[in-house]
C-alpha cells in the first residue's frame, strides 16, 4: 500500500510561506485559494492556512536541550539532508538546534536541525545514512 502523509497548518502570510516553502525549501506548489496553499512537502502534502497560530512551548528534550513541541517535519538521506542543512544557511535560517550529529556511532545514528517557519511554526529535519535506520533504537 502506498500513502502519502498530509498535514494542514496555520500560517500568517501566504505569500510569506511561499517563499519559505517553495523558494527556500524548495517545494513545489500544489493548488491553492485565497485562504490556503497545498505544497509537496518531500512527497506528502502539506496545506498551509491562514488562520490562528500553533502556540508551542520547548519542553522536548533533545539530549541537553529543549525543543518546541508539537513539530513537524521529516527525516531524509543523509546526502539530501546536507542540501538542504546549506540551503538553510544559505538564506540565514536562524536555528533553534544547529546542525549536529546525534548518536553518533549508535544505533539510530542521525543528524538533525530545528528551525522555525516565518509564522514559527517549528520543523526538525532528520538525516540519516539509510532511511531504515529511522526506527533503530
Amino acid at each position: 500500500m502506498r500513502s502519502l502523509f498530509h498535514l494542514a497548518i496555520n500560517v500568517r502570510d501566504l505569500d510569506e510561506a511561499r517563499r519559505f516553502y517553495g523558494g527556500v525549501l524548495g517545494c513545489a506548489e500544489g493548488r491553492s485559494t485565497e485562504t490556503w496553499v497545498d505544497f509537496d512537502f518531500f512527497g506528502h502534502q502539506l496545506s498551509l492556512h491562514l488562520g490562528p497560530l500553533l502556540q508551542t512551548q520547548r519542553t522536548g528534550r533533545v539530549d541537553d536541550q529543549l525543543v518546541p513541541m508539537p513539530h513537524f517535519g521529516l527525516a531524509l538521506a543523509q546526502g539530501d539532508w546536507r542540501t538542504l542543512a546549506q540551503r538553510l544557511e544559505a538564506d540565514g535560517t536562524e536555528f533553534v538546534l544547529a546542525p549536529q550529529l546525534r548518536f553518533e556511532g549508535q544505533p539510530g545514528e542521525q543528524w538533525t536541525m530545528f528551525f522555525l517557519d516565518p509564522s514559527g511554526n517549528p520543523l526538525e529535519v532528520k538525516g540519516f545514512r539509510s532511511l531504515d535506520a529511522v526506527y533503530s533504537g
